[in-house]
Protein backbone atom coordinates (compact mmCIF):
# COMPACT_ATOMS: atom_id res chain seq x y z
CA UNK A 1 0.00 0.00 0.00
CA UNK A 2 1.43 3.02 -0.56
CA UNK A 3 1.94 5.63 1.82
CA UNK A 4 -0.25 8.85 2.44
CA UNK A 5 0.03 11.49 4.73
CA UNK A 6 -2.48 11.22 7.91
CA UNK A 7 -4.00 14.45 6.89
CA UNK A 8 -4.34 13.54 3.51
CA UNK A 9 -5.87 10.08 4.32
CA UNK A 10 -8.55 12.40 6.62
CA UNK A 11 -9.19 15.24 4.90
CA UNK A 12 -8.17 14.58 1.39
CA UNK A 13 -10.08 11.23 0.40
CA UNK A 14 -13.67 9.89 1.78
CA UNK A 15 -11.42 7.28 3.35
CA UNK A 16 -12.57 8.86 6.94
CA UNK A 17 -16.07 9.54 6.42
CA UNK A 18 -16.55 6.05 4.88
CA UNK A 19 -14.88 4.00 7.96
CA UNK A 20 -16.63 6.27 10.11
CA UNK A 21 -19.74 6.21 8.51
CA UNK A 22 -19.77 1.96 8.75
CA UNK A 23 -18.38 1.59 12.15
CA UNK A 24 -21.51 3.99 13.02
CA UNK A 25 -24.37 2.36 10.95
CA UNK A 26 -22.84 -1.42 12.47
CA UNK A 27 -23.11 0.04 15.83
CA UNK A 28 -27.07 -1.01 15.95
CA UNK A 29 -25.93 -5.05 15.26
CA UNK A 30 -23.88 -5.05 18.74
CA UNK A 31 -25.50 -2.69 21.02
CA UNK A 32 -29.91 -2.78 21.76
CA UNK A 33 -29.91 -0.11 24.20
CA UNK A 34 -32.58 2.91 23.83
CA UNK A 35 -30.26 4.70 25.99
CA UNK A 36 -27.38 4.52 23.58
CA UNK A 37 -29.18 5.41 21.22
CA UNK A 38 -30.63 7.96 22.75
CA UNK A 39 -26.97 9.53 23.65
CA UNK A 40 -25.99 8.92 19.89
CA UNK A 41 -28.83 11.02 18.90
CA UNK A 42 -27.98 13.73 21.02
CA UNK A 43 -24.63 13.78 19.99
CA UNK A 44 -25.51 14.42 16.28
CA UNK A 45 -28.28 17.05 17.27
CA UNK A 46 -25.31 18.96 18.76
CA UNK A 47 -22.81 17.81 15.86
CA UNK A 48 -24.62 19.36 13.01
CA UNK A 49 -24.98 22.51 15.09
CA UNK A 50 -21.17 22.52 15.75
CA UNK A 51 -20.73 21.46 11.88
CA UNK A 52 -21.86 24.51 10.91
CA UNK A 53 -20.28 27.06 13.20
CA UNK A 54 -17.00 24.92 12.40
CA UNK A 55 -17.45 26.98 9.13
CA UNK A 56 -18.05 30.47 10.28
CA UNK A 57 -15.67 30.31 13.79
CA UNK A 58 -12.74 27.73 12.72
CA UNK A 59 -12.31 29.06 8.69
CA UNK A 60 -14.08 32.16 8.66
CA UNK A 61 -12.96 33.19 12.23
CA UNK A 62 -15.91 34.83 13.02
CA UNK A 63 -17.72 33.87 16.70
CA UNK A 64 -21.38 33.63 17.47
CA UNK A 65 -23.09 33.47 20.26
CA UNK A 66 -26.61 33.05 18.94
CA UNK A 67 -26.52 29.92 17.26
CA UNK A 68 -29.33 28.69 19.87
CA UNK A 69 -31.23 31.06 18.63
CA UNK A 70 -31.62 29.68 15.03
CA UNK A 71 -31.69 26.21 16.75
CA UNK A 72 -34.93 27.43 18.08
CA UNK A 73 -36.40 29.02 14.84
CA UNK A 74 -35.76 25.38 13.06
CA UNK A 75 -37.55 23.19 15.94
CA UNK A 76 -40.57 25.93 16.27
CA UNK A 77 -40.87 26.47 12.48
CA UNK A 78 -41.27 22.77 12.30
CA UNK A 79 -43.41 22.71 15.07
CA UNK A 80 -45.86 25.47 13.92
CA UNK A 81 -45.33 24.19 9.98
CA UNK A 82 -46.79 20.46 11.03
CA UNK A 83 -48.83 20.83 14.61
CA UNK A 84 -50.49 23.85 13.70
CA UNK A 85 -51.07 23.65 9.96
CA UNK A 86 -50.47 20.11 9.65
CA UNK A 87 -47.85 20.14 7.13
CA UNK A 88 -45.47 17.37 6.58
CA UNK A 89 -42.38 17.59 8.72
CA UNK A 90 -39.91 18.14 5.31
CA UNK A 91 -41.57 20.79 4.55
CA UNK A 92 -41.28 22.07 8.09
CA UNK A 93 -37.47 21.67 8.21
CA UNK A 94 -37.11 23.66 5.18
CA UNK A 95 -39.46 26.28 5.93
CA UNK A 96 -36.74 26.61 9.09
CA UNK A 97 -33.57 26.04 7.25
CA UNK A 98 -34.87 29.29 4.80
CA UNK A 99 -36.00 31.39 7.63
CA UNK A 100 -33.07 30.37 9.54
CA UNK A 101 -30.77 31.91 6.96
CA UNK A 102 -32.56 35.02 5.76
CA UNK A 103 -32.72 36.31 9.55
CA UNK A 104 -28.55 35.46 9.63
CA UNK A 105 -28.82 37.55 6.28
CA UNK A 106 -30.75 40.38 8.22
CA UNK A 107 -28.63 40.29 11.17
CA UNK A 108 -24.88 39.59 9.40
CA UNK A 109 -25.42 42.39 6.30
CA UNK A 110 -24.71 45.63 9.13
CA UNK A 111 -22.98 43.56 11.70
CA UNK A 112 -20.14 42.12 9.15
CA UNK A 113 -19.74 46.02 8.25
CA UNK A 114 -18.02 46.86 11.85
CA UNK A 115 -14.37 45.13 12.56
CA UNK A 116 -13.95 43.19 15.98
CA UNK A 117 -16.10 40.45 17.39
CA UNK A 118 -18.83 42.46 16.91
CA UNK A 119 -20.80 39.39 15.61
CA UNK A 120 -20.91 37.99 18.97
CA UNK A 121 -22.00 40.65 20.65
CA UNK A 122 -25.18 41.12 17.79
CA UNK A 123 -26.01 37.69 18.05
CA UNK A 124 -26.17 37.13 21.83
CA UNK A 125 -28.41 40.47 21.72
CA UNK A 126 -30.57 38.94 19.24
CA UNK A 127 -30.62 36.06 20.59
CA UNK A 128 -32.40 37.10 23.93
CA UNK A 129 -34.66 39.33 21.50
CA UNK A 130 -35.49 35.82 20.02
CA UNK A 131 -35.82 33.71 23.62
CA UNK A 132 -38.26 36.48 24.78
CA UNK A 133 -40.63 36.65 21.90
CA UNK A 134 -40.34 32.41 21.73
CA UNK A 135 -42.43 33.08 25.46
CA UNK A 136 -43.99 35.87 25.36
CA UNK A 137 -46.01 34.83 21.77
CA UNK A 138 -48.25 32.22 23.57
CA UNK A 139 -50.22 31.96 20.75
CA UNK A 140 -48.24 30.80 18.11
CA UNK A 141 -45.30 29.08 20.29
CA UNK A 142 -47.13 28.19 23.29
CA UNK A 143 -45.33 30.41 25.70
CA UNK A 144 -43.17 29.20 28.69
CA UNK A 145 -45.86 26.35 28.67
CA UNK A 146 -44.36 24.64 25.45
CA UNK A 147 -45.78 23.78 22.16
CA UNK A 148 -47.18 20.29 22.54
CA UNK A 149 -48.45 17.56 19.53
CA UNK A 150 -45.20 17.72 17.08
CA UNK A 151 -46.02 15.14 15.16
CA UNK A 152 -43.20 12.48 13.85
CA UNK A 153 -41.59 12.22 10.77
CA UNK A 154 -42.12 9.68 7.96
CA UNK A 155 -41.02 8.89 4.36
CA UNK A 156 -43.07 6.95 2.13
CA UNK A 157 -45.02 5.76 5.24
CA UNK A 158 -42.10 4.80 6.64
CA UNK A 159 -42.16 6.62 10.75
CA UNK A 160 -39.06 7.08 12.67
CA UNK A 161 -40.93 6.65 15.46
CA UNK A 162 -38.32 5.07 18.08
CA UNK A 163 -34.80 5.70 18.71
CA UNK A 164 -33.33 3.39 16.61
CA UNK A 165 -35.16 4.54 13.17
CA UNK A 166 -34.16 8.00 14.50
CA UNK A 167 -30.66 7.30 15.33
CA UNK A 168 -30.10 6.57 11.66
CA UNK A 169 -32.01 9.20 10.42
CA UNK A 170 -29.91 11.88 12.27
CA UNK A 171 -26.87 10.38 11.65
CA UNK A 172 -27.88 10.06 7.64
CA UNK A 173 -27.62 14.26 7.92
CA UNK A 174 -24.75 14.05 10.24
CA UNK A 175 -23.13 12.68 7.45
CA UNK A 176 -24.58 14.39 4.51
CA UNK A 177 -23.55 17.94 6.66
CA UNK A 178 -19.88 16.76 6.92
CA UNK A 179 -19.64 15.61 3.05
CA UNK A 180 -21.12 18.90 2.53
CA UNK A 181 -18.48 20.95 4.56
CA UNK A 182 -15.80 18.91 3.25
CA UNK A 183 -16.49 19.59 -0.22
CA UNK A 184 -17.08 23.46 0.66
CA UNK A 185 -13.62 23.77 2.72
CA UNK A 186 -11.97 21.96 -0.46
CA UNK A 187 -13.17 24.38 -2.42
CA UNK A 188 -12.62 28.17 -3.93
CA UNK A 189 -14.91 29.28 -1.33
CA UNK A 190 -12.95 27.26 1.66
CA UNK A 191 -9.75 28.58 0.65
CA UNK A 192 -11.53 32.05 0.80
CA UNK A 193 -12.56 31.49 4.58
CA UNK A 194 -9.19 30.20 5.44
CA UNK A 195 -7.65 33.36 4.02
CA UNK A 196 -9.88 35.51 6.02
CA UNK A 197 -9.52 33.90 9.50
CA UNK A 198 -5.69 34.19 8.42
CA UNK A 199 -5.52 37.71 7.82
CA UNK A 200 -8.82 40.25 6.60
CA UNK A 201 -6.12 42.96 5.48
CA UNK A 202 -4.08 40.28 3.51
CA UNK A 203 -7.50 38.91 2.12
CA UNK A 204 -8.52 42.09 0.76
CA UNK A 205 -5.54 43.04 -1.12
CA UNK A 206 -5.88 40.09 -2.91
CA UNK A 207 -9.72 40.88 -4.17
CA UNK A 208 -11.60 38.67 -1.80
CA UNK A 209 -15.42 39.74 -1.11
CA UNK A 210 -14.69 39.23 3.06
CA UNK A 211 -18.43 40.83 3.72
CA UNK A 212 -19.71 38.62 1.38
CA UNK A 213 -18.04 35.34 2.35
CA UNK A 214 -18.79 36.26 5.54
CA UNK A 215 -22.11 36.28 4.93
CA UNK A 216 -22.09 33.46 3.43
CA UNK A 217 -20.42 31.11 6.57
CA UNK A 218 -23.06 32.68 8.87
CA UNK A 219 -26.07 31.89 6.63
CA UNK A 220 -25.07 28.62 6.32
CA UNK A 221 -24.47 27.96 10.01
CA UNK A 222 -27.86 28.79 10.80
CA UNK A 223 -29.28 26.79 8.06
CA UNK A 224 -27.15 23.71 9.85
CA UNK A 225 -28.18 25.18 13.48
CA UNK A 226 -31.96 25.36 12.39
CA UNK A 227 -32.20 21.75 11.01
CA UNK A 228 -31.13 20.43 14.03
CA UNK A 229 -33.69 22.33 16.17
CA UNK A 230 -36.41 20.46 13.27
CA UNK A 231 -34.71 17.45 13.71
CA UNK A 232 -34.77 17.72 17.90
CA UNK A 233 -38.38 19.30 17.31
CA UNK A 234 -39.49 15.84 15.71
CA UNK A 235 -38.00 13.83 18.56
CA UNK A 236 -38.76 14.80 21.22
CA UNK A 237 -42.24 16.16 19.86
CA UNK A 238 -42.28 19.30 22.66
CA UNK A 239 -40.24 21.95 23.04
CA UNK A 240 -39.81 25.23 24.98
CA UNK A 241 -38.39 28.59 25.02
CA UNK A 242 -35.70 27.08 27.54
CA UNK A 243 -34.13 24.72 25.38
CA UNK A 244 -32.45 27.66 23.53
CA UNK A 245 -31.46 30.11 25.68
CA UNK A 246 -28.04 32.00 26.00
CA UNK A 247 -26.58 29.69 27.86
CA UNK A 248 -27.45 26.90 24.80
CA UNK A 249 -25.36 28.74 22.74
CA UNK A 250 -22.61 29.18 24.88
CA UNK A 251 -22.52 25.38 24.93
CA UNK A 252 -22.24 24.58 21.41
CA UNK A 253 -19.06 27.23 21.05
CA UNK A 254 -17.90 25.38 23.95
CA UNK A 255 -17.99 22.26 22.26
CA UNK A 256 -16.64 23.68 18.75
CA UNK A 257 -13.51 24.91 20.87
CA UNK A 258 -12.78 21.73 22.38
CA UNK A 259 -13.19 19.55 19.59
CA UNK A 260 -11.07 21.60 17.50
CA UNK A 261 -12.61 24.62 15.35
CA UNK A 262 -10.31 23.52 12.68
CA UNK A 263 -11.64 20.55 11.30
CA UNK A 264 -14.59 19.40 10.52
CA UNK A 265 -14.27 16.27 12.56
CA UNK A 266 -13.74 18.45 15.77
CA UNK A 267 -17.85 18.73 15.45
CA UNK A 268 -18.59 15.52 16.34
CA UNK A 269 -15.67 15.36 18.90
CA UNK A 270 -16.60 17.84 20.81
CA UNK A 271 -20.14 17.10 20.75
CA UNK A 272 -19.46 13.46 21.68
CA UNK A 273 -17.59 15.21 24.90
CA UNK A 274 -19.98 17.18 25.89
CA UNK A 275 -22.37 15.01 25.98
CA UNK A 276 -20.89 11.91 27.48
CA UNK A 277 -19.13 14.05 29.71
CA UNK A 278 -22.96 15.37 30.71
CA UNK A 279 -23.89 11.68 31.46
CA UNK A 280 -21.21 10.70 33.35
CA UNK A 281 -21.40 14.28 36.41
CA UNK A 282 -24.99 13.63 36.33
CA UNK A 283 -24.09 9.72 37.46
CA UNK A 284 -20.95 10.22 39.71
CA UNK A 285 -22.01 13.68 40.89
CA UNK A 286 -24.85 12.76 43.29
CA UNK A 287 -22.44 10.15 44.49
CA UNK A 288 -19.95 12.69 45.68
CA UNK A 289 -21.89 15.47 46.58
CA UNK A 290 -25.32 14.76 47.18
CA UNK A 291 -26.66 18.64 47.71
CA UNK A 292 -24.75 19.52 43.92
CA UNK A 293 -27.02 21.34 41.62
CA UNK A 294 -26.84 21.99 38.08
CA UNK A 295 -24.19 24.96 38.38
CA UNK A 296 -21.63 22.03 39.15
CA UNK A 297 -21.96 20.96 35.40
CA UNK A 298 -21.72 24.52 34.10
CA UNK A 299 -18.54 25.10 36.54
CA UNK A 300 -16.62 21.83 35.32
CA UNK A 301 -17.17 22.49 31.63
CA UNK A 302 -15.87 26.22 32.73
CA UNK A 303 -12.86 24.12 33.64
CA UNK A 304 -12.56 21.94 30.83
CA UNK A 305 -12.98 25.04 28.66
CA UNK A 306 -10.22 27.11 30.30
CA UNK A 307 -7.66 23.69 30.24
CA UNK A 308 -8.13 23.22 26.19
CA UNK A 309 -7.28 26.91 25.71
CA UNK A 310 -4.25 26.47 27.51
CA UNK A 311 -2.46 22.97 26.66
CA UNK A 312 -4.99 21.80 23.93
CA UNK A 313 -5.78 25.30 22.20
CA UNK A 314 -6.26 23.23 18.56
CA UNK A 315 -9.24 21.36 20.44
CA UNK A 316 -9.28 17.62 21.00
CA UNK A 317 -9.34 16.17 17.14
CA UNK A 318 -5.83 17.34 16.52
CA UNK A 319 -4.40 15.57 19.52
CA UNK A 320 -6.26 12.07 18.06
CA UNK A 321 -4.34 12.91 14.74
CA UNK A 322 -1.37 12.98 16.67
CA UNK A 323 -2.08 9.86 18.27
CA UNK A 324 -2.93 7.92 15.58
CA UNK A 325 0.24 9.40 13.48
CA UNK A 326 2.59 8.08 16.39
CA UNK A 327 1.19 4.67 16.41
CA UNK A 328 1.75 4.64 12.90
CA UNK A 329 5.01 5.48 12.96
CA UNK A 330 5.55 2.70 15.13
CA UNK A 331 3.78 -0.09 13.68
CA UNK A 332 5.91 1.01 10.24
CA UNK A 333 9.22 0.68 12.18
CA UNK A 334 8.71 -2.59 13.51
CA UNK A 335 7.62 -4.11 9.80
CA UNK A 336 10.87 -6.52 8.41
CA UNK A 337 13.07 -4.58 5.65
CA UNK A 338 11.97 -5.29 2.33
CA UNK A 339 13.54 -8.53 0.55
CA UNK A 340 14.78 -7.62 -3.44
CA UNK A 341 16.59 -10.91 -5.24
CA UNK A 342 17.59 -12.25 -2.14
CA UNK A 343 19.31 -8.72 -0.72
CA UNK A 344 17.98 -7.04 2.28
CA UNK A 345 17.28 -3.57 1.60
CA UNK A 346 17.28 -1.12 4.22
CA UNK A 347 15.45 2.46 4.27
CA UNK A 348 18.84 3.97 4.45
CA UNK A 349 20.25 2.49 0.91
CA UNK A 350 20.82 -1.36 -0.16
CA UNK A 351 23.46 -3.83 0.97
CA UNK A 352 25.76 -4.69 -1.98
Amino acid sequence: MEKKDLKKIYHNSPAGPIIFTVLLFLMPVFISSNYIFTIFIMIGFYALVCNGMTMLTGFAGQISLGQATFYGIGAYSSAIVTGTYGLSPWIGMIAGMILGALIALIVGIPTFRLKGHYLALATLGFGIIVYTSFKEMKDLTGGSNGFFGIPTINLFGFEFNNDLRYFYLVWVFVMIGLIFSRNIIHSRIGRALRSIEGSEVASDAVGVNIMNYKLQAFMLSAMFASLSGSLLAHYVTFINPELFGAMTSIYFLLMVIIGGSSSIWGSIVGAATYVLLGEILKQLVPMFLPSAGGEFEIMFFGILLVVTLIYMPNGLYPQFEKLFSKFKKKKEKVQPPLQVGGDRVASGGENQ
